[in-house]
């Protein structure tokens, strides 16, 4: 059974953050020196997105590069000419003659004759952004049934096949044995991949249910052998605390929950149930990680389902997302103050004004890219259930300069806070909202008022 620990063991637990950081081990590639940040295509396109609305979807992103979302990513299906099938039989994977998993040429018409993927990564370098893609881990079945010859070396697909790890939620793969055929067939499919230009490589079922730490270390080490420096991304959550060094070694980002979706909190019909997690949840999810984030890996708490989720959302209908303005706000002060990765979720092609307006305030973001550590803070006079504070502090200073205040009840809250409580430097200071620029009178303490799910995002002028 997983469990997440307690709100105030969390809590106790990271306040020790920057002490653990400054102990934790460096993963084994410094391709992501700070929190990747870019757009993903599950939220809004699921299965179906094709190469017209990727290109759409990576021109706005272009706008918005200078702000650092430069990673431009196609989740799953990709190599599915049926997209909607019900079972594997009716997708229709393709494949290259070594298993390989390669893009549907009638939905990416730049990948016929051979090309793969290289032509839309080519068009996307050209742009500024970098390129990604998504895969659940393992071998694709229908390879290993007729068993294919692997690419450069003497094994057979069979040779590589796990056939008793498949993957609980998609029936498309086999696993990857832990021998030398299972690394030849990774060895193989990262030399493709890296040929076609890929830069961003997130790999599904292999972070949780099951943890499979053998594929991991085979995928990192094909992506070493590439020569290529490639982001690794696991998913899905919750990555266990037990596994912390581990996958700070091999990776640089790791899914820290079960996917977040468009809600404060989600009815489940059992207490165990984590899928789909509201925003609610992230902030004891984020507590238990700050320790182990930073240096180069970071703990992954999931895309940004804001602004407008069409037209195939990999969860639900069509439609705006149901979090409100001060929800997004709030999520997205959370995910900066954690130093989450920051990957948008939502239809960049009818994104609103307020949307763009969340995605662009350039101090919110710094927060996420500046070097420094970000940790929960406890807030005297409140319960957990009622408030919560994190605080960030710059590289090389000895006090925090920010401070989130976070109403986490569904009525308004009036909070007054004594700045040198939160760790912030002692006397009279000066603070600024940075949602809406409004500037505090300066002293000791301020006394605000916080709609509900809201946040209070104040910096030090």
């Amino acid at each position: 059974m997983r469990t997440v620990m307690s709100r105030l063991a969390a809590l106790a637990l990271s306040l020790a953050a920057s002490t653990a950081l400054a102990a934790a081990p460096a993963p084994a590639a410094s391709v992501a020196p700070t929190p990747p940040m870019g757009w993903n295509s599950w939220d809004s396109y699921g299965f179906t997105i094709n190469e017209d609305q990727f290109k759409a979807n990576a021109q706005v992103l272009d706008g918005l590069k200078g702000l650092g979302w430069s990673y431009a990513v196609i989740d799953e299906g990709w190599y599915m000419r049926n997209p909607a099938g019900d079972k594997l039989a009716t997708r229709e994977y393709q494949l290259d003659a070594h298993g390989l998993l390669i893009p549907d040429a009638k939905r990416y018409p730049s990948a016929a004759d051979g090309q793969g993927f290289k032509p839309l990564a080519d068009w996307a370098h050209a742009q500024g952004l970098k390129f990604g893609l998504h895969i659940v881990r393992g071998i694709p079945k229908q390879a290993v049934d007729a068993n294919v010859p692997l690419e450069g070396s003497s094994f057979h697909a069979a040779d590589a096949a796990d056939k008793a790890a498949t993957c609980a939620w998609d029936d498309g793969n086999y696993g990857v044995a832990d021998n030398a055929a299972g690394q030849a067939y990774y060895d193989s499919m990262l030399r493709l991949y890296a040929g076609w230009g890929l830069d961003f490589l997130k790999v599904d079922c292999i972070a949780d249910h099951p943890y499979r730490v053998s594929e991991i270390r085979q995928i990192a080490e094909a992506i070493r052998k590439s020569g290529r420096p490639i982001l690794l991304s696991l998913s899905p959550g919750p990555t266990q605390l037990s596994h912390a060094e581990e996958v700070r070694s091999y990776s640089q980002m790791w899914r820290i929950a079960n996917d977040l979706w468009d809600g404060w909190t989600f009815k489940h019909d059992h207490p165990e149930d984590d899928f789909p997690n509201g925003v609610r949840a992230f902030f004891d999810y984020l507590a238990t990680w700050a320790p182990y984030n930073g240096n180069g890996g970071w703990a992954d708490a999931d895309m940004l389902p804001i602004g407008v989720l069409q037209p195939n959302p990999g969860l639900g209908e069509s439609r705006p997302s149901r979090l409100t303005p001060d929800e997004a706000r709030t999520l997205l002060s959370l995910w900066v103050m954690a130093r989450s990765p920051l990957i948008l979720g939502n239809n960049l092609t009818v994104m609103d004004a307020p949307t763009r307006a969340l995605i662009s305030n350039a101090e919110v973001i710094g927060l996420d890219q500046r070097a420094g550590v970000g940790r929960p803070a406890a807030l005297p006079g409140f319960s957990p259930d009622q408030a919560r504070a994190w605080v960030s502090t710059p590289a090389g200073a000895k006090t925090p300069d920010t401070a989130a205040l976070f109403n986490l009840s569904d009525a308004p809250l009036t909070v007054k806070v004594e700045w040198r409580k939160l760790g912030l430097a002692p006397g009279k200071l000066r603070l600024r909202e940075l949602w809406t620029g409004e500037k505090l009178a300066p002293g000791a303490a301020a006394e605000l008022t916080i709609p509900p799910h809201g946040v209070k995002l104040l910096r030090v002028m």
